[in-house]
């Protein structure tokens, strides 16, 4: 499907994706100010209807939502029986339909395996994404953008990342978290709206970013994404997703005993780290690249961007036992690169060696 933005003065596109409109570290400076909005091409809504749809969706995956209100954010993972990631899902209710926005890449196969749990329930999972679009910035940026709001709800997810929702548990030492700092927002809106929204920035009645102001955003936070962070193995311990999309006390769900397990044993067999690559070199590394200490690769880059105060940064899954001091280089296509890491989930982590839960926003989310 061709953007809409496709014909915005100085926009980028690939892939139905708007990936800059000149300058991306500009347009990092005015999303982070809550000063533009980015069209979200890369992601695609479903839409989940029927009387059983929160008590359906809360057997199925690792969050506690049969409660959940209208026009309350969630997020939600679809484990396999061994805890491993499969899919992951922003969720919002409008008390008559349950609305995931999900990686375009990932909502096909979530569908297909939603479809495939209906049993003789009252769901009706389906894809919506030729009916709405997603954009995302700082809440405040959303003025001039008309959420759909089909229920009389406005369908806008606001991130919980990085406070530990009810039933969450912090693995990441530092505070204040980076991703405090990145307030972030997710509207669906009719294709129509879209297409307003697109004329109002060609005609520069509103600022726009890109896809790749937004990665550099969300990487400086620590946020995982499910098509980056996630591979076979990726467990949600790992990338400190048990804040946000796991809900440790609730009732029983495919994956839920692993999750137990790793949570209360501690020592997830990976680890995210975030890395501050040596900045004289433009290259960033790709998708893969493999993390070194000394000849020894102990992991892999998942994320890489060049942040407007950060410069060139990086997310990587590493081996639990690379030492949290150890000197690391990336393999690069101009070759090896210097990096210092930071540790997000320290190697210890566990329920006795990690942050409490704490079920409620931080004083700062509150403030």
């Amino acid at each position: 499907m061709t953007s809409p933005f496709a014909y915005v003065p100085g926009a980028v596109v690939e892939d139905g994706v708007v990936l800059h409109v000149g300058n991306p570290l500009a347009e990092q400076r005015a999303l982070a100010g809550g000063k533009a909005i980015v069209p979200l091409g890369d992601r695609r809504v479903l839409a989940v209807t029927g009387e059983d749809r929160l008590s359906w969706l809360d057997s199925l995956t690792s969050q506690a939502l049969k409660e959940l209100g209208p026009g309350v954010s969630a997020e939600l993972l679809v484990l396999d029986p061994q805890g491993h990631v499969e899919h992951e899902a922003s969720v919002i209710d409008d008390g008559e339909t349950t609305w995931l926005i999900a990686d375009a890449v990932d909502a096909e196969g979530l569908l297909e395996w939603l479809r495939r749990m209906r049993f003789r329930l009252r769901v009706d999972p389906r894809d919506a994404g030729d009916e709405y679009a997603v954009v995302g910035g700082a809440p405040e940026a959303f003025a001039p953008v008309r959420p759909a709001a089909p229920a009389g709800v406005e369908l806008v997810w606001r991130d919980p990342w990085p406070n530990v929702t009810v039933g969450g548990w912090a693995y990441s030492p530092v505070d204040p978290h980076p991703g405090a700092e990145r307030r972030w927002a997710e509207a669906i809106v009719t294709r129509d709206e879209e297409k307003r929204l697109a004329r109002a920035a060609a005609d520069g009645e509103l600022t726009l970013a890109g896809a790749v102001a937004a990665e550099a955003l969300r990487v400086a936070a620590w946020r995982p994404r499910r098509s980056r962070e996630v591979d076979e193995r990726t467990l949600p311990h790992e990338v400190d997703w048990i804040r946000t999309a796991v809900h440790l006390d609730k009732g029983c769900y495919r994956g839920q005993e692993t999750v137990a397990k790793v949570h209360n044993l501690g020592h997830p067999p990976r680890r995210l780290i975030a890395l501050h690559l040596d900045g004289s070199d433009s290259v960033l590394p790709s998708p893969g690249a493999e993390v070194r200490a000394g000849d020894v690769v102990v992991g892999s880059i998942t994320s890489a961007a060049l942040h407007y105060e950060d410069g060139p940064i990086a997310l990587a899954l590493v081996r639990r036992t690379t030492p949290v001091d150890a000197e690391l280089t990336i393999d690069t296509e101009a070759g090896p690169v210097a990096a210092a890491q930071q540790v997000i989930v320290p190697p210890e982590a566990g329920a006795t060696a990690s942050v409490p839960r704490i079920p409620r926003l931080s004083r700062r989310a509150r403030a």
